[in-house]
């Protein structure tokens, strides 16, 4: 094991990031420095947080105690919806840096596009500047649609990433056609459904996860993978972010990975988080 095994994402920045990091969604507070350390320790070394889970300081506090070289590290973190406006970006990426104790983190998000608020546009332009200043070397969004998209880069930068919800029964096929067609790399939150339904119960994931002698979980990972998508699963159990880890020592089919693909509802109902039009 060890971060070796990661393979890089090229952005179109001319960056790159390590394709499988650990999330800390939903992380309490006082668990997160434990959680990250041990994900430090089994080999990871991308670590995606943001504002509004409210544990940026055990992150930091994390990356502190690993003494791995800050550019051996891979950090994102998120501008949450309330700091769109103006200039309180600039202040809202000031406050997460000295949450993480850190002077740059390597990505940084419009965490959601708000459009009732209609103010994403702003937040984009003050994310872009954040990243000229170098306080983030990449700058993204999450959780936007083709609209938000195309609003956004109508004569101005284009994200590095759109991280979205995807997993196999929501896949957001126009929204990832859109980002393949402009170069911005897909990031899956909720990789696995959020144990919202059950992996487990799918033939085509219980069908390669025998075949491959790998858990459900395993084989979904690696479909995402092959992707090309950039997936951090979370986790606090140590066994599970060490079987998260352990997907790149087999290869699905063609077969197996289209059977997958089949598994979209196709009409929106495998969504098991928040639309991004209702979130502002």
């Amino acid at each position: 094991m060890g971060s070796m095994t990661v393979p890089q994402i090229q952005l179109n920045d001319s960056t790159s990031i390590p394709q499988l990091g650990y999330g800390v969604f939903k992380v309490p507070a006082d668990e997160t420095e434990k959680a990250v350390s041990e994900a430090l320790e089994i080999g990871y070394r991308h670590i995606d947080t943001a504002a509004i889970y409210g544990n940026e300081e055990g992150v930091g506090a994390a990356i502190k105690a690993s003494g791995i070289p800050r550019e051996e590290l891979y950090i994102t973190t998120k501008l949450w919806n309330d700091r769109h406006d103006g200039d309180e970006p600039f202040r809202a990426i000031e406050e997460s840096l000295t949450k993480l104790g850190l002077d740059h983190v390597n990505l940084y998000l419009v965490h959601w596009p708000t459009p009732e608020r209609d103010n994403y546009l702003n937040a984009w332009e003050k994310v872009v500047e954040i990243r000229e200043r170098g306080l983030t070397t990449s700058a993204g969004v999450s959780n936007f649609l083709v609209p938000h998209l195309e609003k956004i880069t109508a004569g101005g930068a284009v994200p590095a990433v759109n991280q979205i919800e995807l997993h196999p029964r929501y896949q957001q096929r126009d929204v990832t056609q859109w980002c393949a067609d402009h170069d911005i790399k897909i990031e899956a939150w909720g990789p696995l459904g959020q144990g919202k339904y059950d992996i487990n119960a799918l033939a085509p994931i219980i069908e390669a996860a025998q075949v491959h002698e790998k858990s459900a979980a395993q084989v979904v990972l690696r479909w995402h993978l092959q992707s090309g998508r950039i997936v951090f699963p979370k986790s606090v159990r140590r066994e599970r972010l060490i079987e998260n880890f352990e997907v790149f020592d087999f290869t699905l089919t063609d077969d197996e990975m289209d059977a997958i693909n089949s598994l979209d509802t196709g009409d929106g109902s495998g969504r098991v988080g928040s639309h991004p039009n209702d979130v502002n």
